[in-house]
């Protein structure tokens, strides 16, 4: 009873002086799924996991299960991808530093589980549109890895032709890559309200971060999601700071998934792949039920600055950071499941050997870095686009108009 007695005495108290109630919080280490059945030699037939019983949070809803189904093809295909974006965002940095990449550059190192978790779990008919740090969803949703580099470098080879740069990134079903902070939430749900209007099986997901959480189109863009109900699942990337200021100085409210009112949320842990792709699942199926819209923070953390400019440092210290990346690193969670589990050796991961079965997926960490090294060539012997192309991508091909004023008067381009 004493023991009690010092718990209730450290229980925060509400206005009435009522113990307020217990709330669990959420867990966000990378590698706490339990395995639960033994595991297939076939590498398509699911197994049985169990997710740590912190991993989400729920707003007006239930949780999502925390039984999950894998395959050994699926961990594998995550974990190749998860290093891949990793290695190009790492490529990034470097052409940045080596003065290649000049301008915005956001760099998405240590939130790998969000966008390959994200995309284990959609279709290729749902829509994503997202802020600035989109380059590996650019890549995830039908672009290349040598067209993100290019675009980066002002490439002929990049995807919007050498002319967009790092937040203007495109594919057709990825709406970018925009610059404006939360400008890309209503666009969003004016995606989700087409999919409805034209009476198509599939969802929304409209990202956006904790900075740009206390924007005032985020919420005139949830109202109008509640009020048609539209398939849109509106995803919070909380990695802590938006731009070099803490969730807790910015907002009185942190708990983004609770800021829908009428909108019920999930709170998911953004550092395990599997939580990650389980909360996505869910969310897709809630929004293509015809349930509305869903919010859906994942709790997850970036190692670099905002952004190249920002060394990351100022606001946070350097221990904060490596401890992040030492405890709760989502590569290294789920290469932890892959070796403990038995779905493959670290000798596996690492091997050279091209002689082993396909679905083991051998040698990623090296297939990775030779992609990647190779994507950098080709994006680096690109040409830059010409003068001539400054005209062109202005309108939709096929309306433009039968000529364009340039920077002059008399500078006029006729189609």
């Amino acid at each position: 009873m004493a023991s009690l007695a010092r718990l209730r005495s450290r229980l925060p108290l509400t206005k009435s002086g009522r113990f307020a109630p217990f709330v669990r919080s959420l867990q966000t280490s990378a590698d706490s799924t339990q395995l639960t059945q033994s595991i297939p030699e076939d590498g398509s037939t699911p197994f049985s996991v169990k997710l740590h019983e912190d991993s989400f949070r729920a707003y007006h809803t239930e949780t999502p299960s925390l039984e999950v189904e894998v395959t050994k093809d699926s961990l594998l295909k995550m974990y190749k991808e998860m290093v891949t974006m990793r290695r190009m965002e790492q490529s990034a940095d470097a052409l940045y530093k080596s003065k290649l990449i000049r301008g915005f550059c956001h760099l998405a190192i240590g939130q790998e589980a969000v966008a390959v978790g994200l995309e284990s779990s959609i279709t290729k008919d749902d829509m994503v549109i997202t802020a600035y740090r989109c380059h590996p969803f650019a890549v995830l949703r039908g672009g290349t890895v040598t067209g993100v580099l290019g675009e980066l470098l002002g490439r002929q080879v990049g995807m919007s032709n050498g002319k967009g740069g790092s937040m203007h990134i495109f594919t057709p079903n990825f709406f970018g890559g925009n610059g404006i902070v939360g400008a890309q939430v209503p666009i969003g749900a004016g995606i989700a309200f087409a999919q409805k209007y034209l009476e198509r099986p599939t969802a929304t997901f409209a990202l956006y971060g904790d900075g740009a959480s206390n924007q005032g189109q985020v919420f005139e863009a949830f109202n109008m999601a509640k009020l048609w109900n539209l398939p849109c699942v509106f995803v919070c990337e909380n990695n802590k700071y938006g731009m070099g200021t803490s969730a807790e100085r910015s907002s009185s409210n942190t708990e983004y998934f609770t800021r829908g009112d009428k909108i019920p949320g999930i709170q998911a842990n953004g550092m395990d792949i599997i939580a990650s792709a389980q909360a996505v699942k869910y969310a897709r199926d809630w929004a293509v039920s015809g349930k509305g819209p869903l919010l859906l923070e994942f709790v997850t953390y970036r190692y670099g600055g905002h952004s190249m400019s920002d060394p990351g440092t100022t606001y946070r210290t350097r221990e904060e950071v490596q401890r992040m990346r030492s405890t709760q690193d989502p590569i290294r969670g789920l290469q932890r499941y892959i070796e403990e589990w038995g779905v493959a050796t670290d000798a596996d991961l690492k091997a050279s050997s091209d002689a082993f079965p396909p679905y083991l997926l051998l040698a990623l960490d090296k297939a990775a870095k030779e992609e990647i090294d190779k994507a950098v060539e080709e994006a680096k012997a690109s040409p830059v686009p010409k003068t001539e192309d400054l005209w062109t991508d202005i309108y939709y091909k096929g309306t433009e108009p039968s000529a364009m004023r340039g920077r002059e008067r008399g500078e006029v381009h006729v189609y």
